[in-house]
């Protein structure tokens, strides 16, 4: 039998790589984004909500947060980022696979729970599967996998989601012995247990396709428990980061525009919501974002090989704040959707040039370590920007100025990437991988 040939072994990895942001997207859309809230709502904390559900988010986020670049040193030296994948994967997906068995008010704290668990999964496999973007990319389609990552996660988040909206509006009337009430919450029920089996099925071919890269250590590491190397890694890399200047002042800059891209994600729903329109028009355009953001993503992709990261994600910026700037006089339902529009065509690519940006300033035997640095400047982008927004709201009684404010991230953050040097931190990376040493 014939072997496949080297570069058909290459796409497939690439292919495999990029269904794992189409598998665990359901999770964001569905469980994070417009299912779950809503049926928490609605079924389980009926009426009283927001502050529970906050605090839920929040410390799910802070826990991955605070444990990524801990585990990231382990699976960097052990290699096991497939294994720490599959650990974070397998708590996600059961996780949500268990808020089937969520029926009402007296299930309240078992909801929080499992959404608790759920997120620090799935923020957790996030890191090692980012950490193993710069071993099964080559250098020059580093941009373009990325990309087509953010672009599949886009379309598989939001097909299923369009399945379970579906299953929401048409199952009840397949169920007539059934009062109407009571099927509806069967089948956002059966909705979000959904999420665990595409989420399970679609992870298949990262674990059978990709290869899991080698552990880089240095030799007086050897023999040494993971744990301990990896404290000693995070100390050393808390004292030694600034000399990764370009890859430590992108952390800084990301971190950033990061908390205005983050904040009109998340608070997009409540500003409209306060302003007036309709559930059906934040949903309608919630859903269109997903399926225009993947085309766009790729674009993105494209447009960082042709024109470079820095210019790229400068592009994206700038429609952004665009975006704030006529969000604040929005007021008809085809302002929403144009509005909507308007961050579906950056919203993918400004995230995968960054994810790409970080892994051409990082050395690649600290991979997943400093990926788990950057998750860390990814979960802070709900948590400054958001307050400063709400903060604005109420000193103004407007949410249109809360809007406007997020202007100042994606402006700062514009002027803080001018000072990142790629190709300096490109090389500063390479001579660290330079001096370690492979082990088996």
């Amino acid at each position: 039998m014939n072997q496949p040939s080297a570069e058909k072994m290459y796409k497939s990895a690439v292919h495999a790589w990029t269904m794992y942001d189409w598998a665990n997207s359901a999770f964001a859309t569905t469980i994070m984004g417009a299912i779950l809230p809503t049926y928490f709502a609605g079924y389980v904390a009926q009426g009283h909500s927001v502050p529970i559900w906050g605090n839920a988010v929040a410390i799910g986020s802070l826990i991955a947060a605070l444990l990524s670049p801990i585990l990231g040193g382990i699976a960097d030296f052990k290699a096991s980022k497939k294994l720490f994948l599959g650990l974070f994967a397998a708590l996600g997906i059961i996780s949500t696979a268990l808020l089937f068995f969520v029926t009402g008010p007296q299930h309240q704290t078992l909801c929080i729970l499992l959404y608790f668990l759920g997120t620090i999964g799935f923020a957790g496999s996030l890191v090692f599967y980012d950490s193993l973007l710069p071993h099964v990319a080559k250098p020059e389609d580093i941009d373009r996998v990325s990309s087509r990552g953010y672009a599949l996660g886009y379309i598989g988040g939001g097909l299923l989601l369009l399945i379970n909206i579906l299953m929401i509006y048409f199952g009840p009337k397949l169920l007539p012995n059934m009062p109407e009430e009571q099927a509806t919450q069967l089948m956002m029920r059966l909705s979000l247990a959904s999420v665990a089996v595409w989420w399970a099925v679609f992870s298949i071919p990262i674990f059978r396709k990709v290869a899991e890269p080698a552990a880089m250590a240095e030799e007086t590491e050897l023999g040494q428990s993971g744990v301990i190397v990896s404290l000693k890694r995070l100390g050393k890399t808390f004292r030694d980061i600034r000399d990764y200047k370009d890859l430590f002042w992108f952390l800084l800059t990301f971190m950033v525009y990061s908390n205005g891209i983050g904040t009109i994600i998340t608070m997009a729903a409540a500003f409209a919501t306060d302003l007036g329109f309709s559930t059906m028009t934040v949903l309608g355009t919630f859903l269109m974002v997903q399926f225009v953001a993947a085309p766009f993503a790729l674009l993105f992709g494209k447009l960082g090989t042709t024109l470079g990261n820095k210019k790229a994600i400068t592009i994206s910026l700038i429609i952004y704040t665009i975006v704030a700037v006529v969000g604040y006089f929005m007021s008809k339902d085809w302002h929403m959707f144009l509005l909507g529009f308007g961050v579906a065509t950056v919203q993918g690519g400004s995230q995968a040039l960054s994810r790409s940006l970080i892994g051409k300033l990082m050395p690649k035997s600290k991979s997943a370590e400093f990926f788990g640095f950057f998750s860390v400047s990814e979960k802070f982008n709900t948590i400054l920007g958001p307050i400063i927004m709400a903060v604005v709201t109420k000193l103004t009684n407007n949410a249109r100025y809360g809007i406007i404010s997020l202007v100042i991230f994606f402006v700062v953050g514009m002027l803080m990437l001018q000072k990142v040097d790629i190709e300096r931190g490109a090389q500063k990376a390479k001579a660290e991988d330079d001096l370690m040493v492979a082990v088996e």
